[in-house]
């Protein structure tokens, strides 16, 4: 990936989405929305973690969460807020929740974790996809026209790079929670 991920802050406090957005600046490419319509309005396909509050006035950071997912959007969301966790959180489709006040530290670490979670599953689904075309090729064809085939070889060796980089991934997940948030998506 040439360009910086995208990261959208949300939060009706500007003062504290604009230090987000200078803190998370310095890592990634960011910008903000002060409200959830501003929000939606500035979610694109290139967005790849969300940093949203819960408590907006007018449509909250519940609601945005609730349309992202319903849109289709393939981000990762943040909750950043000063909400509480309560059970109502078991349904919800966020990928993790981060109480305020943050730090800087603990702001980068969240987004670096939430973006790792991307790109992991991003890994995964080419895996399988490269996995599946191979097991194809070895299924149809000699033992002799695979060995003479180059493209069925960087194949082979595109196949390996990937299993390696998600088993770094896999083990560089720091605890269970981590390696859950992995696999969120596949329950949806």
């Amino acid at each position: 990936m040439s360009e910086r991920p995208e990261v959208l802050v949300v939060d009706d406090e500007s003062r504290l989405a604009d230090l987000f957005v200078t803190w998370i600046g310095t890592e990634w490419s960011a910008a903000a929305a002060y409200d959830g319509e501003q929000a939606l309005e500035k979610l694109s396909d290139s967005v790849e973690v969300v940093l949203l509050d819960r408590r907006m006035p007018g449509l909250s950071g519940d609601e945005v969460l609730e349309r992202i997912r319903e849109t289709g959007y393939d981000c990762r969301v943040v909750m950043v807020t000063a909400v509480d966790p309560d059970f109502d959180i078991i349904e919800m489709g966020f990928d993790d929740y981060v109480v305020k006040p943050v730090s800087k530290d603990d702001l980068l670490e969240v987004t670096a974790r939430a973006l790792e979670r991307s790109a992991y599953e991003s890994d995964i689904q080419e895996y399988y996809s490269l996995v599946s075309k191979k097991a194809v090729l070895e299924a149809e064809k000699s033992d002799r026209e695979l060995a003479d085939n180059e493209e069925y070889e960087r194949l082979c060796e595109r196949v390996d790079r990937l299993e390696k980089r998600v088993d770094a991934t896999v083990s560089s997940l720091s605890g269970h929670d981590d390696f859950v948030g992995a696999f969120k998506d596949v329950d949806r």
